[in-house]
């Protein structure tokens, strides 16, 4: 028989909920909670990597930097949030259609509520679908347990 009385202290998070990607200036975005995905994805567009350069701009640093920017409201393209990360790699990611991409992976913070983590997220366009980001499930591995009969149990927090 399995014990989950350690599930009992996680706080619960709805089956969609409100978050910001503050290192990344997106302060609110609706997201599904979607432990059907492994990996997080955010609705990103106009996405280019280049080469990070030295402050005296003479040579490279090796890092490569993606450039992207962001609708955060959902059925709304008029707000836009550029932003840019460091890339970790590229991943292959399987759609639940079966289709694959390559898509950019970075690691961003991300604030729910009351808790504030590091999430690796693929960025993709997501233009067609309901929502501008999915929380997959090793973002809230550990972390949470999902409420799939409830929807933003967690405010924003304010600056």
């Amino acid at each position: 028989m399995n014990d989950h009385s350690h599930h009992k202290n996680l706080p619960l998070i709805g089956w969609r909920e409100y978050l910001s990607l503050p290192e990344l200036g997106v302060e609110k975005i609706k997201a599904k909670i979607d432990t059907g995905a492994r990996t997080s994805a955010l609705h990103a567009y106009h996405i280019h990597p280049y080469q990070e350069r030295d402050p005296e701009g003479i040579c490279g640093t090796g890092r490569t930097l993606i450039k992207f920017q962001v609708h955060p409201i959902q059925r709304e393209t008029h707000t836009t949030v550029s932003c840019i990360a460091p890339l970790l790699e590229y991943r292959k990611v399987t759609s639940s259609g079966g289709h694959a991409t390559v898509r950019p992976v970075i690691i961003t913070s991300v604030q729910l509520g009351d808790y504030n983590w590091d999430i690796e997220l693929t960025l993709t366009n997501r233009d067609v679908m309901g929502f501008r980001m999915l929380l997959g499930r090793e973002a809230i591995r550990k972390r949470f347990l999902v409420d799939a009969g409830n929807s933003f149990l967690n405010k924003i927090k304010k600056k």
